[in-house]
């Protein structure tokens, strides 16, 4: 039986949000209770806000009544983290989707957090302007998406992720104040720096109704490299060679031997019999410097594995290459619907021994284990293959994943590099996090979000903690 909400919300919420924007059947609601995790609970309601007040006056009465709210974007995050709790209400954040303000002169522009990614680099690149996030899914997910996993992509090497993308936000806190944070300005030192602490907090303290992006301007070239290597090593190697350069790739690519066989299967792209491993090479920059820039990093990726390293020759293999990659994930999903996708990060001299210590691991528990991502940055994304059905593959796919996460805090790296945590990694948390770190955050959410109806399930474990077993 699905949750309801007292008579009081229903009938309060009724007076604010007219029918079309104010959903209670469950067969309307069953939509906007899953994400890109597969994990899925039914909403007691779903609200359309068109304004900050309306999110506003929601909220104050989830607090008066004690209604759990999850904020929604478009539903592409894989950690859970827009699910809602049991009898949560749904805030769909999609007609929040307007253009403030856009001053290509001052290099900003205000939207709604309703608005996709896409819509935006439409809209700033008619002036010469891109915002650098750029998630795989840019072409569906929303900026709000964007800012409450702090989601980059692969530009983040040489552009930085949303938090030194984006000057300022509005926002309601969870007992319903209306808060600015941020600047129009990129320089701005006036109290604490709310913006970045509200950008990759996944919901749980405030809900951003408006952001001012910080733009940049649009390169006048660009040049694509493809490495390859006959050794997973090798190209490892390579990331680090390339990253120790003064000129820095605006994207910088890695697909392991499994990610390869994936891309010769579903992609018409031609790649030589013995790759074991290859590096998608982005350089971007004035004109007259591209060439300098591209012989320079050709330089780094050489390694004793090197196969072969050229430029894209065509806009066509070009658009090929990319389209690969970001088919990559999908792919997969149909490969193996179960399949566990984290987004660990290291630092980038520790590739090399993170992809070994991947390839053991698939071995010891005789699991895929396909492993590609943003390797500028250290980002790896590692995908584990296995059925959940079949109890043993299970059972070894979960004591895999732990291992993992124990192998790459033992490289001095993180859990998430712009996944999040959301519902699915909250219970490993505490293996990169201490108790008295833990215990602060909890303290800043109890400031934002008193009563805890803010996305409460997400983010702080609910199961004992996970001995890390590293000293």
């Amino acid at each position: 039986m699905p949750a309801q909400l007292p008579n009081q919300v229903t009938s309060r919420l009724g007076e604010i949000f007219p029918k079309s924007r104010f959903r209670t059947d469950p067969a309307d609601c069953w939509s906007y209770g899953y994400d890109n995790s597969q994990l899925h609970k039914l909403p007691a309601a779903v609200v359309f806000p068109e304004s900050h007040d309306e999110i506003q006056n929601l909220i104050q009465i989830c607090n008066e009544f004690r209604v759990n709210v999850t904020a929604r974007g478009r539903g592409t995050g894989t950690t859970g983290a827009s699910v809602p709790s049991t009898g949560a209400i749904v805030i769909s954040l999609e007609k929040l989707n307007k253009v403030i303000e856009f001053s290509p002169e001052n290099r900003y522009v205000e939207i709604e957090p309703g608005m996709t990614n896409q819509a935006v680099q439409d809209l700033v690149g008619q002036s010469g302007f891109f915002w650098p996030p750029d998630p795989t899914s840019a072409v569906y997910c929303s900026i709000g998406g964007n800012l409450a996993y702090n989601s980059a992509g692969p530009r983040a090497v040489k552009y930085g992720t949303p938090r030194e993308n984006t000057l300022g936000l509005h926002a309601v806190t969870g007992s319903g104040n209306s808060i600015q944070t941020g600047v129009y300005t990129t320089k701005g030192v006036v109290g604490y720096d709310l913006t970045r602490l509200l950008i990759g907090s996944e919901g749980t303290l405030a809900v951003i109704t408006r952001a001012t992006l910080k733009l940049t301007p649009i390169p006048e070239s660009k040049a694509t490299l493809r490495a390859v290597y006959s050794d997973i090593s090798g190209a490892a190697k390579a990331v680090a060679q390339i990253m120790a350069r003064p000129t820095s790739p605006c994207a910088l690519e890695f697909l392991d031997y499994n990610a390869i066989k994936i891309i010769r299967k579903y992609a018409d792209i031609s790649l030589p019999k013995n790759a074991k491993a290859l590096l998608m090479i982005e350089v971007d920059g004035p004109s007259d410097c591209i060439a300098s820039a591209v012989k320079s990093i050709s330089a780094a990726a050489e390694t004793s594995e090197l196969i072969e390293i050229r430029s894209a020759t065509s806009k066509t293999e070009l658009q090929s290459l990319w389209q690969a990659r970001k088919a990559l994930s999908p792919t997969l999903r149909q490969i193996a619907p179960d399949k566990i996708n984290e987004d660990v990060v290291v630092p980038v001299t520790n590739i090399p021994s993170l992809i070994a210590g991947l390839d053991d691991l698939a071995a010891e528990y005789n699991l895929p284990i396909v492993n590609f991502g943003h390797a500028g940055n250290g980002n790896i994304h590692v995908n584990i293959l296995y059925d959940k059905n079949n109890k043993h593959e299970n059972d070894r796919a979960n004591l895999c994943l732990v291992r993992i996460f124990k192998l790459v805090l033992s490289l001095k790296g993180s859990l998430s590099g712009e996944h999040g945590i959301g519902l699915v990694k909250r219970n490993y948390i505490s293996l990169e996090i201490d108790q008295n770190s833990l215990a602060l955050m909890k303290n800043i959410k109890a400031q934002f979000d008193p009563n805890g109806i803010l996305n409460p399930d997400k983010i702080f474990p609910r199961e004992p903690r996970i001995n890390s077993g590293i000293t």
